[in-house]
Formats: C-alpha cells, sequence, structure tokens
C-alpha cells in the first residue's frame, strides 16, 4: 500500500468559500426546461406545472444561484417572446440547437420557480442577434418596483412585486464562432459597455459579468479577456470563463487528471485579471465566475475531439431529428469514472476560492445533468450528483492551504502527486472537511492527516465514490449503481484511500 501525508495549518488559509461556487445552468436547451422543471400534467407537478420531484432534488442539492436561459440559447433569444398569455406566445426556431421553442417557459416562470426552490437567479441578457435596449428593458421588466412600462406589464403578468435579480450576464460565450452575433473583442466590449450602463442606470445595486475566454484551443484565448478588461473592468464585477472536460481519446489517466486542466484555466483567467489591474493601476478585485463547468463527452455530437468546435456553427445530434419541440438531446448517461473527474473538479474550485467567486454545474436538469427524469415519469441521479451534492453539503466554510507528501505520477500536466486534496475548516462545526482524490489506478494509499492549530481533532466519518466498475451507471430501474459509500472508520488521524476513489473525509 502506498502512503502519503496532508499538511495543513490553521493559520494559512486560501479564503472563505462563497457559497455560490456550488450553482448550477439550466438552458432553453433540449428537455433542461420542458419535462425537466415545467411539465404541466404530470403526476406530480404543482399548480403552475412545476415538477415536484425536481424541485425537492435541487433543493436536496442546496444550490444558490442559477444561470439562466442559456448558453447558446440566448444569443437569438427575444424575452419578450417569453412573457404574457402563453396562448399568445409564439414558437420560433432556435438556432443554436436546431429546436422549435414554444415559449411557454420564460422569465416569469423561471423566476417563480427560482424563488419556489430557494436559489437566486442569474439572468444571461442577449447581446448577439439582442439590442443594448433589450437588456435595459429586461432589467426594468424583472427589478423595477412600478409605474413603468415594464414593470407595470410584470406586474400584469402576475408579479407585483419585482424579482430582485442580482447577477447578470453579458452575453454568453461570444468569442466563439458558433455563437449568433459572434463579435470581435473590441465589438463585444463597445456593446457590453453600453448595455451595461443602460442596465445600471435602471438598477445600480446588479451584478455583471463579462464574457470571457471560453476555451483555450480558440486563438483569441487570453488576448480577448486583456482586449476586453481594458475597458470593462471598472464596469463589471465578475470575469466569465467555461470549462468542460472530455474523456474521449485522452485515456483514463488524463482525465482523471483534468482537476489540473481546470486548475490551469482558472489560473490563467486570474493571471489576465492581475495584469490589467496591475497595468490600467486598478484597485477593485475582479473575481472569476466559472458560469459552465462539468464532464461532457459529447455523447450526442459528432465529434472526435473538442478541437473539433473550431470553426463549427452547427452542432449535429445523434439522438434527434431537426425542429423538434424539446428533443432528448445531450442527455449525458455519466459513469463512476466521470463522477471520480467531477469529483476532483470540485476540489480544484475549493482550491481556487481566493479567485473564483461563482461556479454554475452545466446543467442541471436533463442536459448534461446530474438529475434524469422521465416525461411523464419517475425522477433518478445521475453518478455526478453524488460528488456535487457532498461538495455543496460539506464545501463550506475556508478553504485552507494544504500540502502533500506522495508519490507521484505522470500525466499529460506533467508529475503530479498520486492524492489531490482541498482542506474546508467549518468554524460553527469546528469540523475540517477534507476532500481527496485517489489517482492510483492500482493501489489503495495509506492518507495520514496532520492538522495544526485546530485542536484536537480525529476521523469521524470517510465517504468514499469507488467501484469495480468504472463504467457503472445509474438508471432509472437501478438508481443506486453509483453512490457515496460509507467506509469504515480506522484510525483516528488516517484513512485508507481505495484506488481510483474519491473521498470526504471528516475531522472533529
Amino acid at each position: 500500500m502506498k502512503k502519503a501525508t496532508c499538511f495543513s495549518d490553521r493559520h494559512y488559509e486560501i479564503g472563505e468559500i462563497n457559497e455560490k461556487i456550488f450553482s448550477s445552468f439550466t438552458e432553453h436547451l433540449g428537455r433542461s426546461i420542458y419535462t425537466g422543471i415545467y411539465e404541466p400534467g404530470h403526476p406530480d407537478a404543482d399548480e403552475e406545472g412545476y415538477r415536484k420531484d425536481v424541485m425537492g432534488l435541487v433543493k436536496e442539492l442546496q444550490v444558490p444561484v442559477i444561470r439562466y436561459p442559456g448558453g447558446n440559447f440566448v444569443s437569438c433569444y427575444d424575452w419578450h417572446d417569453g412573457i404574457g398569455p402563453r396562448e399568445k406566445r409564439p414558437r420560433r426556431m432556435d438556432y443554436a440547437w436546431s429546436s422549435i421553442e414554444t415559449n411557454e417557459f420564460g422569465i416569469d416562470e423561471f423566476c417563480r420557480w427560482a424563488k419556489k426552490v430557494g436559489t437566486e437567479p442569474m439572468i444571461a441578457v442577449n447581446l448577439g442577434t439582442g439590442s443594448i435596449k433589450d437588456a435595459g428593458d429586461l432589467v426594468e421588466y424583472c427589478n423595477h418596483p412600478g409605474g413603468t412600462y415594464w414593470s407595470d406589464l410584470r406586474a400584469a403578468n402576475g408579479s407585483p412585486e419585482p424579482y430582485g435579480v442580482k447577477y447578470w450576464c453579458l452575453g454568453n460565450e461570444m468569442e466563439g464562432s458558433w455563437q449568433a452575433g459572434h463579435l470581435s473583442a473590441e465589438d463585444y466590449t463597445k456593446k457590453a459597455l453600453e448595455a451595461a450602463k443602460i442596465m445600471k442606470w435602471v438598477d445600480p445595486n446588479i451584478k455583471l459579468v463579462a464574457c470571457g475566454s471560453s476555451y483555450e484551443m480558440l486563438p483569441t484565448y487570453l488576448e480577448w479577456d486583456r482586449t476586453m478588461l481594458n475597458e470593462l473592468y471598472e464596469t463589471v464585477d465578475y470575469l466569465s470563463t467555461h470549462n468542460y472536460t472530455m474523456n474521449s481519446g485522452q485515456g483514463t489517466t488524463d482525465f482523471v487528471a483534468a482537476y489540473k486542466q481546470l486548475d490551469n484555466h482558472i489560473k490563467n483567467s486570474a493571471r489576465v485579471i492581475d495584469y490589467v489591474k496591475a497595468q490600467r493601476h486598478f484597485e477593485k478585485d475582479l473575481k472569476i465566475c466559472l458560469d459552465e463547468w462539468n464532464v461532457w463527452n459529447f455523447q450526442d455530437i459528432k465529434l472526435d475531439s473538442l478541437d473539433d468546435l473550431q470553426g463549427l456553427t452547427t452542432f449535429e445530434m445523434t439522438s434527434a431529428g431537426k425542429w423538434e419541440v424539446a428533443p432528448p438531446i445531450l442527455q449525458e448517461k455519466y459513469s463512476l469514472l466521470d463522477a471520480i473527474v467531477v469529483g476532483g473538479l470540485g476540489i480544484t474550485l475549493l482550491n481556487n476560492a481566493d479567485t473564483v467567486e461563482i461556479a454554475c454545474l452545466a446543467q442541471l436538469i436533463n442536459v448534461i445533468a446530474p438529475i434524469t427524469t422521465i416525461k411523464n415519469g419517475g425522477i433518478y441521479k445521475q453518478a455526478i450528483y453524488h460528488p456535487f451534492h457532498m461538495l455543496s453539503r460539506y464545501g463550506r466554510g475556508t478553504a485552507m492551504k494544504a500540502a502533500v507528501d506522495a508519490p507521484s505520477y505522470h500525466c499529460g500536466f506533467g508529475e503530479l502527486p498520486i492524492v489531490e486534496p482541498a482542506v474546508v475548516y467549518e468554524r460553527e462545526a469546528d469540523q475540517v472537511r477534507i476532500f481527496v482524490l485517489n489517482c492510483d489506478q492500482e493501489e489503495e494509499v495509506d492518507f495520514h492527516i496532520e492538522l495544526q492549530g485546530y485542536g484536537e481533532k480525529k476521523v469521524l466519518r470517510h465517504l468514499v465514490l469507488d467501484g469495480k466498475d468504472l463504467e457503472a451507471r445509474n438508471t432509472y430501474e437501478m438508481p443506486d449503481t453509483v453512490t457515496m459509500r460509507e467506509a469504515e472508520v480506522q484510525n483516528g488521524e488516517s484513512a485508507v484511500l481505495p484506488k481510483l476513489s474519491w473521498n470526504v473525509i471528516i475531522l472533529g
């Protein structure tokens, strides 16, 4: 058995973990909204058509913020189509996903649902085909108390009280050629600056997220951010970036090590922020909003690798034809291996709590999601539900610096220790929670914990995500094939990490 030691001193903090790093995302894409969140006539739907079984699992995840309505969808979306009497709402072609959008569900339905599940909306405005005036009108519709055209229309549509939406995204992935209304960094900056001006005139208290570089394969990667932030730095509150991890073509070792790729990606965004701040002598700090992240194996898109996205403007699906209503697309069937990797990515988020303030698992329901529903039927938890749930439940508090003494392994990101930990101190419970990934595919690891300054602490619980079959998946018929298990606590200051496993160790 290999041995590893994790060191943590109470005096060395990374920073307070903002609960918004446990956020998520839902888009008008596939079955995320229709037969996901919203399914009138379903046996478990409430009086407004929201599925109560979905609301129950979302509440269990304690998701503080949910981004909406896209995603690529938003760059062709006219929010006016989704308000007012449903029978008068137009059916539109959604160019982003080659689907038909009925507009039965819009901004009012989303904000009311968000209130029911106890989450805050994060609304993305259309800066692709939309206008800056449309963005300002939407803020007025959502946030102005009354006495104006759009706020009074909101009241007439059934919501006299303003929604008070705090977080607003200035478009989505505008640097990508696949985006409707794709803009250069210079043109995006001009449009975003003018939209931000109007939006903040309407409500000075809102927080704005600027589009940053989403994907490293793009030739504008990071240069886009530098160009844009030179003008927008003092206007916005967050720099957005996206990061998806793909299993295909890289092998298990590099897939498991994806936490390091995400760490590099986040640090690159942070470096651009620091550069612009220093070069322009700005005083305020800008935080990162990782408003899309997940494992996405492109099971439903004809791609060999993420590199194929370059220059791609149309996604070809394998599970649905064009121009269907709520087609069953991008419904990834997540494996145990995918779940272990998602857990590793979560460790990276905790270890970057000083720069990442918001992170949205993309997406929440049916589409590359931890929750899957059956149309007119039941619901089950995908494998990735479990690490995300554990992170949300036990990952709140102060992120602490951690050092490890362990054997190393070689991967595409260099030589890395076989264990990757994140240490969280929760003051109220006076507990130390350690999330740790064992990357060794052959051996268990005797994981010794050395804590300084926390007082006497012993291992209380050890939760494990592992299994013999890395391709095991949950289904509606067998919903617990992949889940967390309780391991026996053998020693007060150490735990045995099974081979290729993701672990939560609680000390108190």
